[in-house]
């Protein structure tokens, strides 16, 4: 007993010392720890076993007596605004957490303690273990955390330190394996909870009672829902702390470093609770169906994901396009199946105020996936077999008679709308037949001419346009399938369609996004298509994962065996494109790719990405083989995307500020080309100083920059006209002996590299500001640099390291050997080579001279992109080096998500102002005023054809006669836009993203499949990844 106190008092001094002085060890090791691998421990504890429940966690008793509170004191005088900042945001971090622990308190004392001493017990001692399972030790973390604070806040205004503080809380495993048992077991505990209320009357009457004593009324749900929020909340202020700290500041890598760890815990915990909630879904949608069905087979085999679910509303509409019946349904995409369940809620909704409850579901159907067909309005005459495939309407008692076949129409679309827009086309053919009729009057009438009979025409054709943008605008919500149903007596198969309302356009494109790229995650190429080396061998690749969508050549011409060397995708909206295909097709724009070979000269071409596969558009030879690309966006760039002028000569197009396309060439000349739509032409041509070879380029606002073989970086200044002035020449700036390899542009700075070393230049006076040493090895020259957050990550062309640097203080900050996962591939390969890299939504893409292609896990927000995860190895890849990876990435036009107000806005400001003044509301006549550019006729010649006398004297008056023959619904400008659909939601952007990696012929690396594609030939892979909503 002496010795295990002892060894007790020993353990409270050490981590009173270590919360004191707010690290273990202080910063140093901090950074060592940083660039250690960091494994992640996956326990498979089980709350409830009581005895082994504390293992691990020694329980420290904090007094609040010894310890008080964090306080902020006065602030003192002559403080800069960024420090007054600084102090408010320190006050705000104080405030939160001390709310946060009292939260924590009142859950054990409010709730835990009073039912584990509860007698009679109305909840087990073993429930409630794991009801409250690692509570006590979340609390424990965070009021060791407070005190740690504490002291950090009473010499805020000497130091003014806190990342240091975060970092040395929360990259202790032991945060991470509390929080990470909390959120798995959440789920369990929401779902205890809810029983205990529906089956124990004494647990309900409970719950309430303490809700009601509570001065905030916040329920038990409502606070132990805290520690999933706790780490989002964190990172805000941090985000805010790091945005008022100035660079060079001692606190500023310290608060990168806390933003990267809590980041990264923070996407731990929400995809561990994604995958229990996926689990909940999936467990509780088995448990409507039978045990013997073989979907409940197939649901509790564990091998489905489920990757989308959601409320939509299904419609049917009777023959007349009238809208029959709506009901809710809840509609789950699984990796490989489609499931609609009717969604049932019955009894249990006074429990629904404390704790929120999962309904129940009875299956309606369930499809497999490579079934279901999404049909668009418009679109039907492809997506289906019209001799042999019968369409039923889901839901309509009866069939369409064989007779009513041309009214299919109306069952396939907003019924109503196609309706009014066939009614509108019969009337324009009357009114043109009228318009005849009228051309031939002897007499000339104000009101009954030629041009009041054009005027109706136009009138109409605007209301069609109309009619067709409701269609459209209707569609943004509907989501039509195509499922197969059973056959009929004659045996032809009977396809059953289903329309669903999404509630906003944003879930409808989502929708047919996901399901496109299902399905193409059911072939065989990825099945599966990446390998996650982890310690529990069952893991299987994350559903966000990239899915190869296609492979294929990158040059048309079979007769050259041409080299490849760059790509670059330069973005172009298609207004051309419906609604749906962008949900479907890859990122808008075009991909430029370029290659060559010695002796033979170069090759560019370019591919068209608006579908789902690319198509070639255009190729062309060049003088020598494409070292580089750089593509150029127009200043300002969207201004003159709809413009459609006729192609600018040479000279115009000098001075155009059009996107543009820079090549580098082997045989050391610039070639600079205009975008796909403005003809690809080239502009210029300049050649780099010596002939040299362009080994990169890079552009900044005031220069084009050119890496080249000799060690010197040429800088091309932009000429007034926006591009560069191919007479003037080029500043030189000499760098180092031996070849440029890669550029970066980087704030007010350029980084060039020569052998193992990098110098940093001014972008603007193209001055040297300092250099530094990449690599300890001499021979290994960086060969490419890639920024993401506050740090670049380097590769080499020697050794098998890529490492990270610091874009402030140059700090070298991880490093991480790619052999070590290249191995799971291909076993017994240690000399392996980076040859690529490209960062992209969280995620770096390595190239390796083996083919093989590694994705590591690093934190999007401006914290250090240090890797903290195993990441993946793709079974898709090259049969030689990947010799580049580019990413394709456009927004969606905004357009097609415009909210109902936005709309109405534009509509107002696009009104041609008024001809004569507007008649007052009470003089119109309801109906519609077949009137597009006419006010009135009072202007024209001619006399009034009325029953009334025209006015004694002068122009007759715009009277209501003269509106009884247009008929109108009060203004004609309401046709001139459409009305949006009603549940269009406010503007989002939406990103459509796809990595191209380039490389000799294509491989697979899956153990079972054999080696695949032609070696010799160049060939492109292109992954997508789910649309980002």
């Amino acid at each position: 007993m002496q010795e295990l106190k002892q060894k007790y008092d020993w353990k409270m001094t050490q981590l009173m010392k270590a919360a004191k002085s707010g690290t273990k060890d202080g910063l140093e090791k901090t950074k060592i720890a940083v660039m250690r691998k960091v494994t992640f421990l996956h326990r498979k504890e089980v709350p409830g076993d009581s005895e082994e429940e504390d293992t691990g966690f020694l329980e420290v008793t904090v007094s609040d007596m010894k310890h008080p509170p964090p306080e902020l004191g006065p602030m003192p005088e002559g403080l800069s605004p960024q420090q007054v900042v600084r102090r408010h945001i320190l006050g705000s971090i104080v405030q939160s957490e001390r709310s946060y622990v009292d939260s924590l308190k009142r859950i054990l004392q409010d709730y835990r303690n009073p039912l584990m001493e509860m007698e009679p017990k109305v909840l087990s001692a073993r429930k409630c273990q794991v009801v409250f399972f690692r509570l006590k030790e979340i609390l424990q973390c965070h009021s060791m955390f407070q005190i740690a604070l504490a002291s950090r806040v009473a010499e805020w205004d000497s130091a003014e330190k806190i990342g240091d503080l975060f970092v040395a809380s929360f990259s202790k495993s032991m945060v991470l394996d509390v929080y990470s048992d909390y959120v798995n077991n959440f789920t369990t505990a929401m779902s205890l909870i809810k029983k205990a209320c529906l089956t124990k009357p004494a647990f309900l009457d409970f719950l309430k009672k303490r809700q009601m004593a509570s001065a905030d009324r916040v329920t038990l749900y409502g606070l132990m829902v805290k520690p999933i929020q706790r780490f989002p909340q964190f990172i805000l202020l941090l985000q805010d702390m790091l945005k008022n700290t100035p660079k060079g500041h001692a606190d500023r890598l310290s608060l990168q470093l806390a933003l990267t760890e809590l980041e990264t815990l923070a996407e731990k915990l929400n995809e561990q609770k994604r995958l229990a909630d996926q689990v909940a879904e999936i467990q509780q949608l088995s448990k409507s169906i039978s045990d013997r069905s073989s979907l409940n087979k197939l649901l509790s085999s564990g091998q489905r994901q489920l990757l989308l679910c959601e409320t939509l509303t299904e419609t049917v509409y009777g023959d007349r396009g009238q809208l029959i019946k709506s009901k809710e349904r809840k509609v789950f995409l699984l990796n490989d199946m489609l499931v609609c369940a009717n969604i049932n809620f019955k009894g249990q909704l006074e429990i629904s105020s404390l704790v929120p409850l999962g309904p129940k579901y009875v299956v309606k159907w369930s499809t497999a996936l490579p079934q279901v067909q999404v049909v668009e309005v418009g679109q039907e005459s492809g997506a289906y077999d019209k001799d042999n495939v019968v369409i039923h309407n889901a839901g309509a008692k009866k069939h369409v008679p064989a007779g009513q076949a041309s009214h299919n129409k109306v069952y396939l679309g907003p019924p109503r709308l196609f309706q009014e827009l066939q009614d509108l086309q019969k009337d324009l053919a009357v009114v043109e037949q009228i318009t005849l009729l009228i051309s031939t009057l002897h007499g000339t009438y104000q009101n009954l001419n030629m041009t009041v009979a054009q005027d109706w025409c136009l009138a109409l054709q605007r209301m069609m346009k109309v009619k067709e943008e409701e269609i459209h605008s209707a569609n943004k919500c509907r989501l039509r399938l195509l499922l197969p149903g059973k056959p009929d007596k004659s045996g032809r198969p009977i396809s059953v369609m289903v329309v669903f309302i999404t509630p906003n356009p944003l879930s409808k494109i989502s929708w047919v996004n996901r399901l496109h790229l299902a399905k193409i995650g059911l072939r065989e190429e990825n099945q599966p298509g990446w390998l996650c080396p982890d310690e529990d061998k069952k893991s299987k690749a994350p559903f966000w994962c990239p899915i190869l969508s296609c492979h294929m050549p990158a040059f048309s011409s079979k007769a050259l065996d041409l080299q490849l060397g760059a790509a670059v995708h330069n973005p172009v909206q298609s207004s051309l494109l419906g609604f749906s295909a962008v949900s479907t097709s890859l990122p808008q724009g075009y991909l430029w790719v370029g290659g060559g070979q010695e002796g033979i000269g170069g090759q560019v071409e370019i591919f068209s990405l608006n579908r789902a596969v690319p198509r070639t558009v255009k190729s062309f030879p060049v003088a020598s083989p494409v070292l580089c690309m750089e593509y150029i966006p127009e200043e300002g760039e969207g201004e003159l995307a709809g413009t459609q002028e006729p192609r600018p000569t040479t000279e115009q197009a000098l001075a155009s500020p059009h996107p543009t396309v820079c090549l580098g060439l082997r045989d050391g000349s610039i070639a600079v080309y205009g975008s796909v739509d403005t003809g690809t032409q080239c502009l210029l041509t300049c050649k780099s100083p010596g002939m040299q070879p362009v080994l990169c380029l890079k552009h900044s606002p005031e220069y084009l920059f050119a890496g080249l073989q000799d060690g010197t970086v040429a800088a091309y200044p932009r000429s007034n006209g926006g591009l560069w002035d191919p007479a003037e020449q080029p500043t030189c700036l000499a760098v180092g002996t031996g070849p440029v390899r890669a550029l970066l542009t980087l704030d007010e700075t350029l980084w060039a590299s020569c052998a193992n070393q990098v110098t940093v230049l001014d972008a603007t006076s193209l001055r040297a500001q300092q250099t530094f040493e990449a690599h300890p090895d001499t021979e290994a020259s960086v060969t490419h640099m890639i920024k993401a957050g506050s740090g670049v990550w380097m590769a080499f062309s020697l050794g098998s390291s890529i490492r990270l640097f610091h874009t402030e203080t140059l700090e070298h900050l991880q490093e991480i050997n790619i052999a070590t996962r290249t191995t799971f591939v291909l076993p017994g390969q240690k000399h392996v080579r980076v040859t690529s890299l490209l960062i992209c939504q969280g995620l770096l893409w390595v190239g390796t001279d083996q083919g093989i292609i590694v994705l590591l896990p690093v934190p999007r927000l401006e914290g250090i992109p240090k890797i903290t995860g195993k990441g993946m190895v793709s079974l898709n890849g090259h049969g030689g080096p990947v010799e580049f990876l580019a990413v394709a990435l456009s927004t969606l036009a905004p357009d097609v998500l415009k909210g109902d107000q936005e709309e109405e806005e534009e509509g107002e400001e696009e009104k041609p102002p008024e001809l004569d003044g507007p008649q007052p509301r009470e003089m119109r006549k309801k109906g519609i005023l077949l009137q597009y550019r006419l006010r009135s006729t009072s202007h024209l010649p001619g006399q009034l054809l009325s029953v009334r006398e025209a006015p004694v004297g002068g122009t007759p008056a715009h009277t209501e006669e003269d509106g009884s023959i247009y008929e109108m619904a009060d203004d004609p400008d309401v046709w001139v836009r459409s009305r949006p659909c009603a549940r269009d939601t406010p503007r989002k952007e939406i990103s459509s993203v796809a990595i191209i990696s380039g490389g000799r012929g294509y491989r697979n690396f899956n153990a079972e499949s054999p080696r695949r594609g032609g070696d010799a030939d160049s060939t492109l892979l292109i992954w997508q990844v789910p649309l980002m909503l």
